[in-house]
């Protein structure tokens, strides 16, 4: 079978196969928090410092979201399922009793993330139903005692200790 004999639904599922983080991508928006969850978050190069997201065209937070002058990813826990369900929802305030804090430059930190960086859109390239948003990294925060939630086949897990 080819890939574009492949449905999409069935793609979708082959893919969920490849275990990856949840990371929350947030910005201050005209005095406004604005966010959403990602687990297409990746490393892209340390020299110079960039990281990358994939965000479907389908998505009306990132159009906002992108204008931010500064972006924050938080590297969801994995006390954190349900804040990465809020911020994937659609029609609902993303930011109601969540605790965050925005740098001087608007970068959202999620409270309790494993890991947080202070990002801003480098490029954006477009590919099929998605755009490959590149980003530079400003600065950055590691917490080595918080572990990390994990997406696999398309349900929230925690790593085994």
């Amino acid at each position: 079978m080819t890939v574009t004999a492949l449905e999409s639904g069935y793609l979708r599922t082959v893919l969920a196969s490849y275990p990856t983080g949840v990371a929350a991508l947030a910005g201050v928006v005209d005095g406004v928090p604005v966010g959403l969850a990602a687990n297409s978050f990746t490393s892209v190069s340390l020299d110079p410092p960039l990281v990358s997201v994939c965000v479907a065209h389908t998505s009306s937070t990132w159009p906002v979201l992108r204008t931010a002058h500064r972006v924050g990813v938080s590297v969801l826990s994995a006390e954190q399922e349900e804040i990465g369900r809020v911020l994937s929802a659609r029609g609902v305030d993303r930011f109601a009793g969540l605790r965050w804090e925005a740098t001087e430059c608007g970068a959202i930190e999620i409270a309790g993330a494993a890991a947080w960086l202070e990002t801003s859109v480098d490029q954006v390239v477009t590919a099929g139903d998605h755009d490959i948003v590149v980003l530079r990294v400003h600065d950055a925060v590691h917490r080595t005692e918080v572990n990390p939630l994990v997406f696999h086949a398309s349900r929230f897990r925690r790593l085994a200790c």
